[in-house]
Protein backbone atom coordinates (compact mmCIF):
# COMPACT_ATOMS: atom_id res chain seq x y z
CA UNK A 1 0.00 0.00 0.00
CA UNK A 2 1.42 3.34 -1.09
CA UNK A 3 0.92 6.26 1.30
CA UNK A 4 0.72 9.84 0.04
CA UNK A 5 0.78 12.91 2.29
CA UNK A 6 -1.60 15.70 1.29
CA UNK A 7 -2.19 19.15 2.75
CA UNK A 8 -5.18 18.95 5.10
CA UNK A 9 -6.83 22.20 3.98
CA UNK A 10 -6.45 25.17 1.68
CA UNK A 11 -6.01 25.69 -2.02
CA UNK A 12 -3.41 22.93 -2.41
CA UNK A 13 -5.78 20.47 -0.71
CA UNK A 14 -8.57 21.34 -3.14
CA UNK A 15 -6.33 21.09 -6.21
CA UNK A 16 -4.83 17.77 -5.07
CA UNK A 17 -8.19 16.17 -4.35
CA UNK A 18 -9.47 17.34 -7.75
CA UNK A 19 -6.47 15.70 -9.41
CA UNK A 20 -7.08 12.41 -7.58
CA UNK A 21 -10.74 12.53 -8.59
CA UNK A 22 -9.86 13.18 -12.23
CA UNK A 23 -7.43 10.25 -12.07
CA UNK A 24 -10.31 8.07 -10.77
CA UNK A 25 -8.61 7.48 -7.42
CA UNK A 26 -11.49 7.56 -4.96
CA UNK A 27 -10.59 8.95 -1.54
CA UNK A 28 -12.75 10.43 1.19
CA UNK A 29 -11.92 14.06 1.94
CA UNK A 30 -13.09 13.85 5.56
CA UNK A 31 -11.48 16.52 7.71
CA UNK A 32 -11.94 14.34 10.83
CA UNK A 33 -9.77 11.44 9.66
CA UNK A 34 -6.00 11.78 9.25
CA UNK A 35 -5.47 8.56 7.26
CA UNK A 36 -7.92 7.40 4.59
CA UNK A 37 -7.61 4.46 2.22
CA UNK A 38 -8.77 4.64 -1.39
CA UNK A 39 -11.74 2.43 -2.19
CA UNK A 40 -10.51 1.50 -5.68
CA UNK A 41 -6.71 1.91 -5.74
CA UNK A 42 -3.79 0.62 -3.59
CA UNK A 43 -3.11 3.97 -1.96
CA UNK A 44 -3.90 5.69 1.32
CA UNK A 45 -3.91 9.43 1.95
CA UNK A 46 -2.37 11.00 5.03
CA UNK A 47 -3.67 14.51 5.73
CA UNK A 48 -1.00 16.79 7.23
CA UNK A 49 0.01 20.43 7.59
CA UNK A 50 1.88 21.50 4.46
CA UNK A 51 5.11 22.24 6.36
CA UNK A 52 5.11 18.70 7.84
CA UNK A 53 4.89 16.94 4.48
CA UNK A 54 8.57 17.10 3.36
CA UNK A 55 9.80 15.62 6.65
CA UNK A 56 7.15 12.90 6.65
CA UNK A 57 8.26 11.82 3.18
CA UNK A 58 11.98 12.01 3.99
CA UNK A 59 11.52 9.89 7.12
CA UNK A 60 9.37 7.29 5.38
CA UNK A 61 6.17 8.03 7.30
CA UNK A 62 4.73 8.69 3.83
CA UNK A 63 6.03 7.38 0.50
CA UNK A 64 4.85 10.36 -1.51
CA UNK A 65 3.75 13.91 -0.81
CA UNK A 66 2.06 16.74 -2.67
CA UNK A 67 3.62 19.97 -1.45
CA UNK A 68 4.24 23.50 -2.62
CA UNK A 69 7.72 24.10 -4.03
CA UNK A 70 8.09 26.87 -1.44
CA UNK A 71 7.73 24.38 1.44
CA UNK A 72 10.00 21.87 -0.31
CA UNK A 73 12.73 24.51 -0.61
CA UNK A 74 12.25 25.86 2.91
CA UNK A 75 12.37 22.47 4.67
CA UNK A 76 15.29 21.25 2.51
CA UNK A 77 14.63 17.57 3.29
CA UNK A 78 16.33 14.65 1.53
CA UNK A 79 13.53 13.69 -0.88
CA UNK A 80 13.28 13.42 -4.65
CA UNK A 81 11.08 15.55 -6.90
CA UNK A 82 9.07 13.04 -8.90
CA UNK A 83 6.85 15.40 -10.88
CA UNK A 84 5.84 19.02 -11.23
CA UNK A 85 2.06 19.05 -11.08
CA UNK A 86 1.42 22.43 -12.71
CA UNK A 87 -1.18 23.76 -10.25
CA UNK A 88 -1.25 25.94 -7.10
CA UNK A 89 1.21 28.32 -8.71
CA UNK A 90 2.49 31.32 -6.77
CA UNK A 91 5.77 33.12 -6.06
CA UNK A 92 7.86 34.10 -3.06
CA UNK A 93 8.55 37.81 -3.10
CA UNK A 94 9.92 40.71 -1.10
CA UNK A 95 7.47 43.54 -0.47
CA UNK A 96 7.70 46.93 1.22
CA UNK A 97 5.28 49.78 2.07
CA UNK A 98 4.09 51.27 -1.22
CA UNK A 99 5.00 54.84 -0.31
CA UNK A 100 8.73 54.01 0.00
CA UNK A 101 11.01 54.79 -2.93
CA UNK A 102 12.77 51.54 -3.79
CA UNK A 103 16.26 51.96 -5.32
CA UNK A 104 17.06 48.25 -5.55
CA UNK A 105 17.91 45.22 -3.45
CA UNK A 106 20.51 47.16 -1.45
CA UNK A 107 17.57 48.93 0.25
CA UNK A 108 17.20 45.83 2.43
CA UNK A 109 20.70 46.19 3.95
CA UNK A 110 20.21 46.47 7.72
CA UNK A 111 16.43 46.23 7.43
CA UNK A 112 14.15 43.90 9.40
CA UNK A 113 12.17 41.48 7.22
CA UNK A 114 9.24 39.41 8.49
CA UNK A 115 8.75 35.99 6.90
CA UNK A 116 7.65 32.39 7.36
CA UNK A 117 10.47 31.29 5.05
CA UNK A 118 13.73 32.21 6.81
CA UNK A 119 15.83 29.50 5.14
CA UNK A 120 14.98 30.59 1.58
CA UNK A 121 15.33 34.28 2.45
CA UNK A 122 18.66 33.87 4.24
CA UNK A 123 20.09 31.86 1.35
CA UNK A 124 18.96 34.48 -1.18
CA UNK A 125 20.28 37.45 0.80
CA UNK A 126 23.61 35.71 1.48
CA UNK A 127 24.05 35.02 -2.24
CA UNK A 128 23.33 38.70 -2.99
CA UNK A 129 25.64 39.99 -0.23
CA UNK A 130 22.82 41.70 1.66
CA UNK A 131 22.73 41.66 5.46
CA UNK A 132 19.25 41.73 6.97
CA UNK A 133 17.53 41.04 10.27
CA UNK A 134 15.11 38.16 9.59
CA UNK A 135 12.10 38.08 11.91
CA UNK A 136 10.26 34.72 11.75
CA UNK A 137 6.46 34.91 11.86
CA UNK A 138 4.05 32.00 11.37
CA UNK A 139 0.86 34.02 11.09
CA UNK A 140 -0.19 36.99 8.97
CA UNK A 141 3.17 38.25 7.74
CA UNK A 142 1.69 41.05 5.65
CA UNK A 143 0.58 43.11 8.67
CA UNK A 144 4.12 43.37 10.08
CA UNK A 145 5.19 46.68 8.43
CA UNK A 146 1.88 48.33 9.34
CA UNK A 147 2.31 47.67 13.05
CA UNK A 148 6.01 48.56 13.10
CA UNK A 149 7.24 44.98 13.49
CA UNK A 150 9.30 44.95 10.29
CA UNK A 151 10.46 47.18 7.43
CA UNK A 152 9.38 44.70 4.76
CA UNK A 153 8.13 41.17 4.26
CA UNK A 154 9.05 38.04 2.36
CA UNK A 155 5.98 35.95 1.63
CA UNK A 156 3.86 34.03 -0.87
CA UNK A 157 2.21 36.17 -3.54
CA UNK A 158 -0.54 34.90 -5.81
CA UNK A 159 -2.81 37.64 -7.12
CA UNK A 160 -1.17 40.41 -5.09
CA UNK A 161 -4.47 41.58 -3.60
CA UNK A 162 -3.34 40.89 -0.02
CA UNK A 163 -0.33 43.15 -0.52
CA UNK A 164 -2.49 45.94 -1.91
CA UNK A 165 -4.96 45.71 0.99
CA UNK A 166 -2.04 46.12 3.42
CA UNK A 167 -0.50 49.06 1.52
CA UNK A 168 2.46 46.99 0.33
CA UNK A 169 4.03 46.52 -3.08
CA UNK A 170 6.06 43.68 -4.51
CA UNK A 171 9.64 44.72 -5.33
CA UNK A 172 11.61 41.49 -5.83
CA UNK A 173 10.52 38.01 -6.94
CA UNK A 174 12.86 35.49 -5.29
CA UNK A 175 11.38 32.22 -6.58
CA UNK A 176 8.44 30.76 -8.47
CA UNK A 177 6.49 27.94 -6.86
CA UNK A 178 4.02 25.24 -7.91
CA UNK A 179 2.77 21.94 -6.53
CA UNK A 180 5.33 19.14 -6.53
CA UNK A 181 4.95 15.40 -6.16
CA UNK A 182 7.86 14.38 -3.94
CA UNK A 183 8.93 10.88 -2.98
CA UNK A 184 10.95 8.93 -0.45
CA UNK A 185 14.24 7.82 -2.01
CA UNK A 186 13.99 4.32 -0.49
CA UNK A 187 10.64 3.16 -1.88
CA UNK A 188 10.62 -0.55 -2.71
CA UNK A 189 9.91 -1.96 -6.17
CA UNK A 190 6.23 -2.74 -5.50
CA UNK A 191 5.55 0.82 -4.40
CA UNK A 192 7.38 2.20 -7.44
CA UNK A 193 5.11 0.10 -9.68
CA UNK A 194 2.08 1.70 -8.04
CA UNK A 195 3.74 5.10 -8.43
CA UNK A 196 4.22 4.44 -12.15
CA UNK A 197 0.48 3.80 -12.49
CA UNK A 198 -0.32 7.02 -10.59
CA UNK A 199 1.99 9.04 -12.85
CA UNK A 200 0.37 7.48 -15.93
CA UNK A 201 -3.05 8.62 -14.73
CA UNK A 202 -1.83 12.08 -13.74
CA UNK A 203 -0.23 12.55 -17.16
CA UNK A 204 -3.48 11.55 -18.90
CA UNK A 205 -5.34 14.19 -16.89
CA UNK A 206 -2.66 16.82 -17.52
CA UNK A 207 -2.55 16.12 -21.27
CA UNK A 208 -6.30 16.76 -21.54
CA UNK A 209 -6.16 20.17 -19.87
CA UNK A 210 -7.29 23.04 -22.10
CA UNK A 211 -7.91 20.63 -25.00
CA UNK A 212 -11.08 20.30 -27.09
CA UNK A 213 -12.15 17.45 -29.35
CA UNK A 214 -13.52 18.98 -32.56
CA UNK A 215 -15.59 17.34 -35.30
CA UNK A 216 -16.69 19.09 -38.47
CA UNK A 217 -18.00 18.51 -41.96
CA UNK A 218 -15.53 19.74 -44.57
CA UNK A 219 -15.74 20.16 -48.36
CA UNK A 220 -13.25 17.78 -50.01
CA UNK A 221 -12.27 20.51 -52.46
CA UNK A 222 -10.71 22.48 -49.59
CA UNK A 223 -9.62 19.57 -47.41
CA UNK A 224 -5.86 20.18 -47.78
CA UNK A 225 -6.30 23.83 -46.79
CA UNK A 226 -8.35 22.82 -43.74
CA UNK A 227 -5.78 20.21 -42.66
CA UNK A 228 -3.01 22.83 -42.91
CA UNK A 229 -4.63 25.05 -40.27
CA UNK A 230 -5.18 22.20 -37.81
CA UNK A 231 -2.36 21.88 -35.21
CA UNK A 232 -3.55 18.44 -34.06
CA UNK A 233 -1.54 15.93 -32.06
CA UNK A 234 -0.76 14.09 -35.28
CA UNK A 235 -2.77 14.09 -38.52
CA UNK A 236 -6.53 14.60 -38.16
CA UNK A 237 -8.98 11.75 -38.70
CA UNK A 238 -10.78 11.91 -42.05
CA UNK A 239 -14.07 9.99 -42.44
CA UNK A 240 -16.02 9.79 -45.74
CA UNK A 241 -19.67 10.89 -45.79
CA UNK A 242 -22.64 9.83 -47.91
CA UNK A 243 -22.18 13.01 -49.94
CA UNK A 244 -19.00 12.29 -51.92
CA UNK A 245 -18.07 15.97 -52.02
CA UNK A 246 -17.87 16.16 -48.21
CA UNK A 247 -16.04 14.39 -45.41
CA UNK A 248 -15.92 14.49 -41.60
CA UNK A 249 -12.75 15.79 -39.94
CA UNK A 250 -11.92 14.97 -36.30
CA UNK A 251 -9.06 16.62 -34.40
CA UNK A 252 -7.91 18.02 -31.04
CA UNK A 253 -7.42 21.76 -30.54
CA UNK A 254 -5.73 23.71 -27.77
CA UNK A 255 -7.98 26.23 -25.98
CA UNK A 256 -5.42 29.03 -26.46
CA UNK A 257 -5.87 29.10 -30.25
CA UNK A 258 -9.35 27.65 -30.40
CA UNK A 259 -11.36 30.64 -31.64
CA UNK A 260 -8.64 31.75 -34.03
CA UNK A 261 -8.59 28.31 -35.70
CA UNK A 262 -12.38 27.89 -35.69
CA UNK A 263 -12.69 31.21 -37.54
CA UNK A 264 -10.28 30.02 -40.24
CA UNK A 265 -12.13 26.71 -40.59
CA UNK A 266 -15.44 28.51 -41.17
CA UNK A 267 -13.79 30.70 -43.81
CA UNK A 268 -12.62 27.54 -45.57
CA UNK A 269 -16.16 26.13 -45.65
CA UNK A 270 -16.25 23.85 -42.62
CA UNK A 271 -19.78 23.28 -41.30
CA UNK A 272 -21.52 21.51 -38.42
CA UNK A 273 -18.58 22.07 -36.08
CA UNK A 274 -19.06 20.14 -32.82
CA UNK A 275 -16.83 20.79 -29.80
CA UNK A 276 -16.45 18.34 -26.89
CA UNK A 277 -14.35 18.76 -23.72
CA UNK A 278 -11.72 16.06 -23.08
CA UNK A 279 -11.44 14.43 -19.65
CA UNK A 280 -8.41 12.19 -20.26
CA UNK A 281 -5.92 11.88 -23.10
CA UNK A 282 -3.45 9.02 -23.46
CA UNK A 283 -0.48 10.02 -25.62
Amino acid sequence: MLRIAVQSKGRLFDDTMNLLTEADIKVSASKRTLLVQSSNFPIEVLYLRDDDIPQSVASGVADLGVVGENEYAERDEDVEIISRLGFSKCRLSLAIPKEIDYPGLEWFNGKKIATSYPHILNKFMTEKGIKTDIHVITGSVEISPGIGLADGIFDIVSSGSTLVSNNLREVEVVMQSEALLIGNKNMDEDKRKTLKDILFRFEAVHSAEDKKYVRMNAPKARLNEIINVLPGLKSPTIIPLADEEWCSVHTVLDQKRFWEIIGKLKELGAQGILVTPIEKMIL
